[in-house]
């Protein structure tokens, strides 16, 4: 396949940064690797950063910028970073297990301009965890709450703190959790204010909201 013409599987929006503020991000999962490096090679000629999200790693052998297996997540700057944000996006992750999409929240919230700090394995089993971090969750201008099993950590942080909560339910849990849908619900039936909430493992989801949250003049 000819790196230099996408035309027969792909319509780059060399616009959308323009349009939106951001370029257009790649989701690599059911594209060939030979698909995603053409894509890759388009924008980056156009002197646009290119972010994959979903991609495994055998299909980021060869490409150019930094990848990151634990999201799945590769980045390939073309511009300078700057911080583009009002403030800085918190991502609280529950528990080691739902990393993955934290992981992929934070990175692509940090390559999209912004200031990322994160709180991990705080989930309500151990509710003190999280309680030490009071003073992090007040100061953010945004968080990002990832969570699998019930789903509880984001109705906790939106009671501690005045600021938007991004709720991620995750698909991890027993059977119960059905592939992330008790949490996802979990999350959607929040009885604390200010909660919205994305699709399972939707971390690029969160951070593309929180990145539009954090421009916000």
């Amino acid at each position: 396949m000819n790196a230099d013409d996408t035309s027969t599987y792909a319509t780059v929006d060399l616009q959308r940064a323009r349009r939106t503020g951001v370029p257009e991000v790649v989701y690599g999962e059911g594209k060939t690797a030979d698909q995603i490096a053409g894509i890759v090679t388009t924008l980056s000629r156009a002197g646009q950063d290119a972010v994959v999200t979903r991609l495994d790693a055998e299909k980021a052998v060869g490409l150019p910028g930094d990848y990151f297996p634990s999201a799945r997540v590769l980045v390939h700057r073309q511009t300078e970073w700057k911080d583009l944000g009002r403030g800085e996006i918190l991502v609280v992750c529950a528990g080691t297990s739902d990393l993955p999409v934290a992981d992929e929240a934070a990175i692509v919230a940090e390559a999209l301009g912004n200031r990322v700090r994160r709180i991990t394995d705080v989930g309500v089993a151990g509710l003190h965890r999280l309680l030490q971090h009071t003073d992090a969750l007040r100061e953010a201008h945004v968080l990002i709450v990832v969570a699998g099993m019930e789903g509880a950590l984001p109705s906790v942080v939106a009671g501690l703190t005045d600021r938007p909560v991004i709720a991620v339910p995750t698909s991890v849990g027993y059977g119960a959790s059905f592939g992330g849908i008790t949490a996802l619900l979990g999350m959607l039936n929040s009885c604390a204010a200010g909660v919205s909430v994305v699709n399972i493992d939707n971390g690029f989801g969160a951070a593309y909201q929180a990145t539009q949250i954090n421009r916000l003049p």
